[in-house]
């Protein structure tokens, strides 16, 4: 099995504090979640993270006007230059102060941030003229506010830009020294300025603060300073020479927007002179100025909407809100969304793969179910039925139904195809379930309960309960059935493991002694083995049929444990979380993985006992667990800084108020009284065996393997170049064409010449092909034929390689897992629908193919239509 498993995607978190950013064309949209960047294609449905990590939360991004360079910057002011093509890390930089607003100018030039009281304007790295590259200089340090600036407008010609502040004013700047003059400071508002812009002809700027108030201010003459008639000639010449004496940029309209509510943000388009505004209510609105005319007001919720944007076009507003982690994007015009997405509002208990692996569900203690899909990184649907936490998810092996276990005493079974609840189970009395297990034959549902100790058995179909296991003396920590029996393994607090033959007459087991309290447990594909995590550490693997231990692995000198800030002794002192809460097998079942409240996820070789991988979960230093060495300068004798309340000192009111329970874990993320602990709850591989996920505090972190080797010389020769290889393709060599293709293994030349070769060839190509190249032709027409529009040609590909060798792939099933699953998920995704729509329309098609026999005007005026295959005759047609 592989092991070069890389970080591939976040899912189940959108938004989380910060701004968000259109690019130039308005298709994709970066959000903040976390320490990482998402960029969602709004056009294209699909959503990727970007590989690095800050230290803490991201504060503000900013992408250059040519869309090249990407700058990030968290809550401690520590930044990173990011190639924005290529998704590469440039440079790391600490600008030792709180950013709370950066802009590139419109020409890419410059850039602005406000740091504190103060505006720095940054050149924007490049190459200088000795080749030498220059990630950081700074232009000039800009100063007049007496309060923390809140945001920083550039002007469309980037000379001028607009601060705006929390001492209730706006400034002007010019970025070049020649025109200090115009620096200038816009005072009247009665509360914080929040944004300050201009208009497309530069000649009106618009200011808006806190309170709900907006100021229109043009550059104007002072009134009752014209000149009199009695002003002498040589005072008036001395006016004409300078015109510009006079004149000042002044308000000439107030509006006011008359809500109970406060001004959270707010964005400007200048070329329609839309205003958008967020409130803390939840509600935003949409003005045209100048006229400040109301287009439309509506809400997105209850919390408060923490910031919003516009594309290019003027068409698209995002509008992000920290409290629940939502993210919207809004056609206005249209009143419809585009893109509308929640991540769970509480911890990820569980999740599972679907039997093809292109989607993953997760619960959470929210009561939520979400199904994600896997590609686009979209969540397709979300079921909240369940009153109480939801503990266990498990799909049935045909993959379109779920089932879910919950606090709340129910175990609910949904169906994926018209996303509704459909059977619902419960005990004779409420009891809590805390795990869940699904026959592979689907017939029966098992749950085992925390509260009475005993295993509860339901039929699918009557929903009634067939049986009750006793047995165990201590809640019951896992249930696993067997893929290829029905047997039915239960792990428990009281040391011990029991394997249950579910429709047997007999339901007397003995137990497997474990030496320590059962966490978890997982079961070998095949199952003949089962594997067994327990609070002492370690995962041993039994024999099921002799019921004796084969393999022991210890995981305690594996598993990184970091410091919480309240510790008082180091790391390796620590005895916290060392041992696995979830476990899960390979689909080979040579390896295993393991996860727990640790910052690490463990991959193991079963055979040897060794450790294969270690894999960091995060390295947010804002979540207890991450760092294993503490500052000591912020440790005193009362306890470390980072735990005093300052929110008393804060300014605002809303941020003084504290509405969390002190001391509380659950709840909402952003108001508890604690500090975040990182741990992975579940953790599962894809049956696709390409990848795994983990349910963390972060979210649903998806690893999956590298293939993005451009150059992997497979008995590569020297004769063999891509220039040959379409020589070759030109004299019709096409299985010729075809290896030399894959011994270069250019993703682009494959599929060049797996296209050129017709569809009278692909048996004898099919046929011809070496079985060494087999398994890369399933797994590379398999990744092509899910996004390809040519399905028949790609279903002539999949029928002919499987009729031609699958007498080898029967033998060699382990080997061609992987892309077996592959042309699965193209099957029941694609081909299946289409062919059954086929079906259906049989009739039509047959009726359409007279009509065009019949009207075509080679035939005259008569039409013989020939007989049909099941011995009807002849139909002679005539005109009269």
């Amino acid at each position: 099995m592989k092991s070069n498993f890389k970080f591939s995607n976040l899912l189940g978190t959108v938004y989380k504090q910060g701004n968000l950013v259109f690019t130039k064309d308005g298709s994709r949209l970066l959000s903040p979640v976390g320490n990482r960047v998402t960029c969602f294609d709004l056009v294209n449905n699909k959503s990727f993270t970007f590989n690095y990590e800050h230290r803490k939360n991201i504060a503000r991004i900013a992408l250059n006007t040519q869309e090249t360079l990407m700058l990030t910057v968290d809550i401690d002011g520590r930044a990173i230059l990011v190639n924005f093509v290529t998704r590469v890390v440039l440079h790391h930089f600490n600008f030792k102060e709180k950013v709370h607003d950066i802009q590139f100018s419109p020409d890419g030039h410059h850039f602005a941030l406000a740091c504190g009281r103060f505006i720095q304007v940054w050149k924007t790295p490049d190459f200088t003229e000795d080749r030498q590259f220059a990630p950081f200089v700074r232009h000039r340090i800009y100063a007049g506010h007496y309060n923390d600036v809140t945001s920083v407008t550039w002007s469309s010609d980037s000379r001028f830009f607009i601060s705006t502040s929390k001492d209730m004013t706006s400034r002007i700047y010019s970025l070049y020294s020649d025109e200090s003059e115009v620096a200038m400071t816009l005072a009247g508002h009665r509360d914080y300025v929040v944004k300050a812009f201009f208009d497309a002809s530069q000649e009106i700027i618009y200011t808006l603060s806190k309170d709900g108030a907006l100021f229109q201010w043009e550059y104007t003459e002072k009134p009752g300073e014209e000149s009199d008639d009695d002003i002498d000639m040589e005072n008036g010449s001395e006016e004409e020479a300078n015109p510009a004496k006079h004149m000042s940029w002044r308000i000439t309209t107030k509006n006011f927007f008359h809500s109970e509510a406060k001004v959270k943000c707010s964005t400007f388009h200048p070329q329609t002179n839309l205003l958008v505004v967020g409130f803390d209510n939840g509600e935003f609105r949409l003005y045209e100025l100048p006229e400040f005319t109301l287009i439309q007001s509506l809400s997105m919720g209850q919390n408060a909407v923490n910031t919003v944007n516009i594309n290019n076009s003027g068409e698209w507003l995002a509008f992000g809100s920290a409290k629940l982690g939502q993210l919207l994007v809004y056609e206005w015009k249209s009143e419809s969304y585009i893109l509308k997405q929640q991540g769970h509002f509480d911890y990820m208990n569980a999740l599972c793969y679907s039997p093809d692996g292109s989607r993953v569900v997760t619960a959470s203690d929210d009561g939520k179910i979400k199904v994600w899909d896997i590609v686009s990184g979209f969540c397709l649907a979300t079921f909240q039925e369940h009153t109480g936490g939801v503990t266990a998810v498990q799909f049935a092996k045909k993959g379109q139904v779920l089932f879910s276990a919950s606090l709340d005493g129910t175990v609910r079974a949904w169906d994926l195809i018209r996303f509704r609840n459909f059977r619902t189970f419960t005990a004779t009395k409420r009891v809590a379930f805390g795990c869940l297990a699904v026959d592979p034959s689907g017939e029966v549902v098992v749950a085992g309960s925390q509260d009475t100790f005993d295993i509860y058995i339901w039929s699918v179909q009557t929903t009634q309960l067939l049986d009750t296991l006793g047995g165990h003396e201590g809640p019951i920590s896992y249930l696993a059935f067997g893929k290829e029996n029905s047997i039915l393994a239960s792990a428990s607090w009281d040391k011990t493991v029991r394997v249950w033959n579910v429709f047997g007459r007999s339901q007397h087991t003995e137990p497997f002694e474990i030496f320590s309290d059962v966490l978890s447990l997982a079961m070998r594909p095949d199952s003949k083995e089962l594997a067994v995590s327990t609070l002492d550490g370690h995962i041993s693997i039994w024999n099921i049929e002799d019921a004796k231990q084969v393999h022991l692995i210890d995981a305690r000198k594996d598993i990184l444990v970091g410091r919480h800030i309240e510790d008082r002794f180091t790391a390796r002192n620590s005895a916290r979380a060392k041992f696995f809460n979830t476990i899960d097998y390979s689909f080979d079942g040579l390896s295993i993985i393991g996860a727990g409240k640790g910052n690490s996820i463990c991959l193991y070789d079963i055979g040897t006992e060794v450790l294969i991988k270690r894999f960091a979960v995060s390295q947010n230093m804002q979540l207890n667990g991450t760092q294993s060495i503490l500052n000591s300068a912020r440790m005193t004798e009362g306890g470390p800084l980072d735990l005093i309340d300052t929110a008393g000192e804060n300014s605002d009111l809303e941020d003084r108020l504290d509405f969390s329970l002190p001391g509380s874990h659950r709840g909402d993320p952003g108001a508890r009284s604690v500090r975040p602990e990182i741990r992975v709850s579940s953790i599962a591989f894809s049956p696709s065996s390409s990848a795994f996920a983990a349910a963390s505090t972060e979210g649903l972190m998806i690893y999956s393997i590298d293939n993005e080797v451009v150059f992997d010389p497979f008995e590569l020769d020297v004769d063999i170049t891509p220039e040959a290889t379409l020589e070759v393709m030109k004299e019709k060599e096409y299985l010729n064409a075809l290896i030399m293709s894959f011994r270069l293994n250019e993703k682009y030349l494959i599929h060049k010449v797996y296209e050129a070769i017709p569809v009278s060839d692909i048996p004898l190509v099919c046929g011809s092909l070496p079985v060494v190249y087999l398994d890369r032709m399933l797994q590379f027409t398999g990744e092509l034929a899910l996004t390809s529009p040519h399905i028949e040609f790609n279903l002539l590909w999949i029928r002919h390689l499987l009729s031609s060798h699958g007498k080898y792939i029967g033998g060699h099933r382990h080997q061609f897992a992987s892309s077996m699953r592959l042309l699965q998920r193209f099957l029941s995704r694609i081909a299946k629908p289409i062919t059954s729509t086929s079906k259906v329309n049989m009739y039509s098609y047959a009726f359409l193919d007279k009509a065009k026999i019949r009207d075509s005007p080679e035939n005259g005026h008569s039409e013989n239509l020939a007989s049909h295959s099941d011995g009807e005759t002849s139909i002679n047609v005539d005109d009269d």
